[in-house]
């Protein structure tokens, strides 16, 4: 083999996972403000209580507030701890003049309740495990989300959670994706990160792991069938 024959890659022999954005969807805003304003207590629903416009508003804000959250917090200290997280969100949601400090902590408790795992989630996941690939997650987030991934079905088909809140060190940096690999005995050049954001999971490339980005896309499914593929050769 000369020096311009190209090396064949090497297998991929585990397969780490963002959290939001790829295995689970957020869901849809409006029934997360339902949700929340009936956490407060308070009567009718929120297109009445709100006025029209003004629910309007406020789906759109929520439907984009971790990347508004971005902009108030750019280092993501909110996914360092938990109190800082919730902060931040307040803060966020706290931009639009209809929400008083009692929806927006509504909205935080209540923020879990409807996300859920892309209908490809469990599959791909399912079919990683049939294949004797090690899987894990790897999320930027100030919450515990093991909870969510009990009641969805995918804890018991991921091999390690790794959250930045616990380690301490958040996407980009490294060393989050050293401790998952590390936790799933793999090696960096046979370990596939697969995510949603170049500024966060291309952080994966540093050690040398392939990454696949899927950005957000609207339906039921976020192709994941592509892991396979790639698992596949």
């Amino acid at each position: 083999m000369d020096s311009l024959t190209p090396r064949a890659a090497e297998p991929v022999e585990a397969v780490l996972f963002d959290f939001h954005s790829t295995l689970v969807d957020q869901g849809d805003t409006t029934d997360w403000i339902e949700r929340a304003w009936r956490h407060t207590g308070r009567p009718g629903d929120a297109h009445e209580g709100l006025g029209r416009r003004a629910a309007q508003r406020l789906a759109a804000l929520a439907d984009r507030v971790w990347e508004h959250a971005r902009d108030l917090d750019p280092t993501s200290e909110r996914d360092l701890d938990p109190e800082r997280h919730r902060s931040v969100f307040l803060a966020v949601v706290g931009q639009d003049p209809g929400v008083d400090p009692e929806l927006a902590a509504a909205l935080y408790a209540t923020m879990l309740t409807t996300w859920r795992p892309y209908d490809d989630a469990v599959p791909v996941l399912a079919a990683l495990r049939d294949r004797g690939v090690r899987t894990g997650l790897v999320s930027n987030i100030g919450v515990d989300v093991r909870g969510l991934l009990d009641d969805e079905g995918l804890a018991d088909l991921l091999d390690t959670v790794v959250l930045s809140y616990e380690l301490g060190v958040v996407k980009p940096h490294a060393g989050i994706f050293e401790e998952a690999v590390r936790r799933l005995d793999a090696a960096p050049a046979r370990t596939l990160m697969v995510g949603d954001s170049w500024r966060d999971d291309g952080g994966a490339a540093q050690l040398g792991i392939r990454t696949l980005l899927l950005p957000p896309t609207p339906g039921p499914t976020h192709g994941l069938d592509l892991v396979l593929r790639l698992v596949d050769g």
